[in-house]
């Protein structure tokens, strides 16, 4: 009973934490938008397919030891949220993430999955083509972290540390209404998280291990009309 409490309390307190994260990002980027002249300003919702990379999609028979322990994910479905500034083709952004990657069975229990939750920040460069297609790339700062199963049982959980990593991305941003916009995406997001195990001590010894993925983003915005699209 006690256990199931203390869960319940540590996914609210990590609920919380994010939320303020998100809260943070987007509390800066008003600031920032009531701060610059002729600016724009957009605010979307998306879906994410998420594709694990390197060794984190590698799938491992043992669990033995902290350097294998994330491993085995497999594709992945989540969603987004995405706010921007920006002057002409320069603007600044920040997003919220959350990925439920499937995984292999020799790696987590059978209904084993890893859930990733994070914020980023960054810039964008828009280059219009035609009055309602804008091209555009982007490169932030991730702070992500992982949470999941291992070793075949229900009761082995991880969670890793909220590491930096980075994204680089290429996308369009295609206007519907004037107002509204389309705006289909690939990225990659590259980092390196520490796995937390109950009862394990974490030192500055403790091999950090790859997380890496590719998402295709299908997103939907609302933007201010002057300023030039975000």
């Amino acid at each position: 009973m006690h256990s199931n409490r203390r869960s319940t309390r540590n996914a609210s307190e990590a609920d919380m934490t994010r939320l303020s994260w998100m809260a943070a990002v987007v509390l800066s980027l008003l600031l920032l938008a009531s701060l610059l002249p002729a600016q724009s300003f957009s605010i979307g919702l998306r879906g994410t397919g998420g594709l694990p990379t390197g060794s984190f999609a590698q799938a491992t028979t043992s669990s033995s030891t902290n350097n294998v322990l994330i491993a085995g994910a497999k594709n992945g479905f989540g969603y987004g949220l995405d706010v921007g500034v920006g002057i002409g083709p320069l603007g600044v952004y920040g997003g919220f993430d959350q990925i439920h990657f499937d995984c292999e069975t020799s790696t987590c229990q059978t209904d084993g999955k890893y859930t990733l939750h994070g914020v980023t920040v960054g810039a964008k460069l828009a280059m219009p083509l035609m009055s309602q297609l804008r091209p555009y790339v982007k490169g932030g700062v991730t702070f992500n972290d992982l949470e999941g199963g291992y070793g075949g049982s229900s009761s082995n959980r991880l969670s890793t540390d909220k590491s930096p990593g980075y994204e680089l991305g290429a996308g369009l941003d295609y206007s519907l209404a004037g107002l509204v916009s389309l705006t289909p995406q690939l990225r990659y997001i590259g980092q390196n998280l520490k796995a937390k195990i109950p009862g394990v001590t974490i030192t500055t010894a403790t091999t950090e291990q790859g997380v890496n993925y590719f998402t295709f983003d299908l997103g939907l915005s609302v933007h201010t009309p002057f300023g030039g699209r975000r």
